[in-house]
């Protein structure tokens, strides 16, 4: 996690420092932003919704707020509407910290009485029971100073020596600065904020600005937002934002606003920063459907915190790395639009954010490759030999925000089933996951999303999510190949890493190289030692298992041998190019002094064969190749082996 004062080192860089330093943070590696995520979600995991607040349902939020930025003070009126669902409703409780004092409570203009106890509930009396399912309101009045609970639910600090206030409520830190109801099952249908500041300073918050009114020294904002939200994703960010919007195009209704609040002093950096938004939103349109929250905005606010938060249609962020960008973004569908129904699900969140961000370099967006991001998934994946994705122990936050399972694993996890499905069918089915009524702007399971891509595909998957889901580990994949009469004879047999799976049904691809043709192969892998013949019309040079990188497996082997008399535990030929980022030319490093190499095939990033490249010695010359990231398939007398080349 970054610090405020982390935070302002990178904003009084120059602008390409900048960038090159949020680059540097986020998108090499997801740690940084998991390791946020898991702090703020800490509080989510060992706070309680509070039963007390159970018994009504939230309709709409008048948020009236007066704040400084100089103070972490706050007074405000709060007026709810709500809907009783139990018989003898006569009390009506409220989350709310001890430490803010309540002044009055009036329902239809009539003072109430109420009582705010040490367990940071506020309970108001009514004056008669309120019949079920009747709409009615009470209107809080309230001021103190939030208190500091070490993770910033209420924040008064500084950037470049200009005070700021900012909330993050993630999930359970709402009530320490407005009275709400806490409880992660019932959003709230709509919302008002209203905030009144000094006029030296804008706020940025949910949904439209409705309106900015002078008021002698201060300013009032208005800002609506008419969509179910949960009170955690309620945010204000209060300072002297530089403000200006991107719009992203919407063929055939109105262009998209992303409104962006930044600090004035990287307002040129950020400018060029945020252009990517518009081109991952336009990709994000595309594939899983129009922007959950199209009628209003989505937005940017720059806040004191190393990292992102996903506040619905205003993420709250630290930088700007691409990263960063594509994943809050993301959260938007997966996490604001449907949010996981249990923590056992968290990769219906977190999976689907990391895939996302992947899929913006498989479209060409962002400085790193689509190969090599999945490259890097999958090292991290095999790194252990355990794990599933389901979170079976939920009382675990590094277990529940395992960069390993819930992030990589659980990408990987829906990248291949988009590889087993079909483009068709798998767009089709997360679409219709996003849009099912019964789901959207709510909560989901991941039974939701399976029956929804059973559907759309007419498969059964109960066998993908046992092994892949709910089973650990992953398989290595053995093939052994050889050409009898003009057919390629293909074995293929598996290892797995774990013992709670001892097979993974899976279609594999199978890479078929000849004399200036090749072949992609899809076949059914069901059993071990299964047997796949085919008459190619070319004479074969080489076999390649899984080239573009679509299924979770490592210590894979490929051999041309007799068919029959496969090596049950082939070593895979390893080799390594050196030096590496290479120049005009890499020498080749093979750890077997008997292996000789036979010919070498060059793949780019996207997973695309360019040609043949000719070794001399083991010397390979790749100076014409441009700069990127590339993957060199060799085959040898012992088979196949890789090598990962990035060129300068």
């Amino acid at each position: 996690m970054k610090t405020t004062r982390t935070l302002l080192a990178f904003i009084l860089m120059s602008s390409a420092l900048w960038l090159q330093a949020q680059d540097e943070v986020y998108c090499k590696d997801l740690d940084a932003l998991i390791e946020m995520e898991q702090q703020h979600f800490s509080n989510r995991l060992n706070a309680r919704s509070n039963p007390a607040t159970h018994d009504y349902d939230l309709k709409y939020h008048r948020l009236e707020w007066s704040v400084d930025p100089t103070q972490r003070y706050i007074t405000g009126t709060v007026t709810s509407y709500f809907v009783p669902e139990e018989a003898g409703f006569q009390q009506l409780h409220f989350d709310l910290s001890s430490a803010l004092t309540v002044t009055a409570v009036k329902r239809n203009g009539n003072a109430l009485t109420f009582s705010q106890s040490e367990d940071d509930l506020l309970t108001i009396n009514l004056p008669q029971t309120l019949p079920v399912d009747q709409l009615d309101s009470v209107s809080i009045t309230y001021k103190g100073t939030p208190i500091e609970d070490g993770f910033g639910s209420f924040v008064q600090g500084f950037h470049n020596n200009v005070p700021i206030i900012w909330t993050l409520s993630e999930p359970y830190g709402a009530k320490n600065w407005w009275p709400c109801k806490q409880d992660l099952n019932d959003k709230i249908d709509s919302i008002d904020v209203i905030v009144t500041t000094p006029s030296a300073y804008r706020v940025a918050s949910n949904g439209l600005l409705v309106s900015e009114t002078s008021i002698g020294l201060k300013k009032r904002y208005h800002w609506k937002h008419r969509y179910p939200i949960p009170a955690y994703l309620i945010a204000i960010g209060v300072t002297n934002y530089a403000v200006y919007s991107d719009f992203v195009p919407n063929p055939g209704g109105k262009s998209i606003e992303v409104l962006n609040y930044v600090y004035p002093e990287v307002l040129d950096q950020a400018k060029v920063a945020t252009r990517s938004t518009v081109n991952i939103m336009q990709l994000y349109n595309e594939l899983f459907g129009l922007y959950p929250f199209a009628e209003e905005k989505y937005g940017h606010a720059m806040f004191g915190f190393g990292g992102g938060m996903e506040h619905q249609t205003m993420s709250f962020m630290g930088g700007f790395s691409h990263l960063l960008q594509a994943h809050e973004l993301a959260h938007q569908w997966f996490g604001d639009k449907i949010t996981c129904g249990s923590w056992s699900d968290i990769w219906l969140n977190e999976g689907f954010a990391t895939y996302l961000e992947g899929m913006t370099y498989q479209y060409g967006l962002g400085s790193n490759t689509w190969l090599n991001w999945k490259n890097q998934r999958i090292s991290s994946i095999t790194s252990a030999p355990d794990g599933s994705v389901f979170v079976k122990d939920t009382s675990s936050i590094n277990r529940i925000f395992s960069g390993r399972l819930s992030y990589d694993k659980g990408a990987m996890l829906i990248n291949m089933l988009r590889w087993k499905l079909g483009d068709e069918a798998f767009f089709a089915g997360v679409r219709n996951y996003l849009e099912d009524p019964k789901l959207a702007y709510g909560y989901a399971h991941t039974a939701d999303l399976k029956r929804h891509l059973e559907a759309a595909s007419s498969q059964d998957l109960t066998e993908f999510f046992n092994d892949w889901l709910y089973g650990q580990g992953y398989p290595s994949y053995h093939l052994n190949w050889d050409v009898v009469d003009d057919r390629l004879i293909v074995e293929v047999s598996q290892t797995t890493s774990h013992t709670s799976v001892d097979f993974y049904e899976m279609p594999i691809p199978i890479y078929v190289m000849g004399k200036g043709q090749d072949t992609l192969l899809r076949v059914e892998h069901t059993r071990q030692d299964q047997r796949f013949e085919f008459r190619l019309g070319f004479e074969v040079e080489g076999v390649v298992f899984d080239p573009n990188l679509e299924i979770i497996s490592t210590g894979n082997s490929v051999q041309q041998r007799p068919v029959g008399v496969a090596d049950r535990n082939p070593a895979p030929v390893k080799i390594s190019a050196f030096p590496n980022p290479a120049g005009e030319r890499v020498q080749l490093r093979v750890s077997d002094p008997e292996v000789i190499i036979r010919s070498i095939v060059c793949f780019d990033g996207t997973g695309r064969r360019l040609r043949k490249l000719n070794a001399t010695d083991q010397t390979l010359y790749v100076g014409d190749l441009p700069p990127g990231y590339y993957v060199l398939w060799l085959n040898t007398n012992k088979g196949m082996g890789r090598a990962v080349l990035v060129k300068e």
